[in-house]
């Protein structure tokens, strides 16, 4: 049975009693007016939700279906499973009036399978156990054919992503043997610092966008979508600078070794060598200036002394 309930109440509304075996997976269209399951009796089911009458029924003799899910507002499925020789596969079903899948697809993943959501980016995340990969399926516009691109993870809603810093991913990998959840981004490189709304279209937002009772009623109405625009910061410019500590010294025979590191390497001792060199040679110019004043300072000071009035 599948229960349908009324969070603002706890209780359940509905009950979908139509399916004769365990069900094993349940993926909802993007306006609530169609439900997709997947059951252990072989069969794919398109069921109206609110009445719990069956619109489409498939047999799965050649792909045994585990997981499925709409694939937005394509009036398409995916499911995932195994074939009749217990191989990985991938299928994509037409929405209606379709009894096989059209594009059977061998992934680099297990047969246990679970499809994310298929959001505003053409692209599908596929979680699987036991699996140290991310498979990432995209679906070109016009053709019904699949491309993988290739570690269990949960995903980051898009209006939780750092637009800033141009991340469009983000994952969340558990490690069970350190008790650790790390997160992992995928962030385009962009040099540009104004807003990348060619990366960033108009994403679901946290508000409903139907009332349990208008749902109810057999209003059907598509997410409220939300611009990620607000969420945008300016990088600043400022630099950062390295906190002021106190300076040590290590002489040794009256020489600071942390102020006079040695050089390391052939070359730094030339660019050092001709820098002492260069140092020489000025303060050889300042001490002959100085050699110089002094003589003129002491002949002033010889005819101040000699001087008529000084007598």
């Amino acid at each position: 049975q599948v229960l349908i309930w009324n969070l603002d109440i706890g209780e359940p509304v509905k009950m979908i009693d139509c399916h004769t075996d365990v069900i094993l997976c349940m993926s909802f269209n993007t306006d609530g007016s169609l439900l997709a399951t997947t059951c252990k009796d072989k069969k794919l089911r398109v069921v109206e939700p609110r009445s719990g009458r069956v619109l489409q029924e498939a047999n799965c003799k050649n792909h045994r279906v585990n997981r499925v899910v709409f694939l937005g507002s394509t009036k398409r499925l995916l499911t995932t499973g195994v074939s009749r020789w217990n191989t990985r596969q991938i299928a994509l079903w037409d929405q209606v009036g379709a009894g096989t899948p059209s594009t059977p697809v061998g992934p680099p993943a297990t047969p246990l399978c679970s499809p994310g959501p298929w959001g505003e980016n053409p692209g599908l995340l596929l979680n699987n156990r036991g699996v140290w990969g991310l498979p990432v399926m995209g679906r070109r516009v016009g053709s019904p054919g699949v491309t993988i691109c290739v570690s269990s993870a949960g995903v980051m809603p898009k209006h939780g992503l750092d637009v800033s810093a141009c991340e469009v991913f983000r994952f969340y990998k558990l490690i069970t043997l350190k008790g650790l959840i790390e997160p992992i981004s995928m962030i385009v490189p962009r040099r540009s610092e104004t807003y990348q709304e060619d990366i960033y279209p108009m994403t679901p937002g946290t508000e409903p966008a139907l009332t349990p009772d208008e749902w109810l009623s057999g209003v059907n109405r598509d997410p409220i979508l939300m611009s990620l625009k607000e969420g945008y910061k300016r990088t600043s410019k400022i630099v950062f600078k390295a906190p002021v500590r106190e300076k040590k010294s290590v002489v040794v025979n009256g020489i600071d070794l942390l102020e006079n590191v040695p050089p390391r390497t052939e070359n730094e001792l030339l660019r050092m060598f001709f820098r002492q060199q260069d140092e020489i040679r000025r303060l050889k110019d300042e001490l002959s200036q100085k050699d110089i004043r002094i003589r003129q300072l002491q002949l002033e000071l010889k005819n101040l002394r000699n001087s008529p009035k000084n007598n």
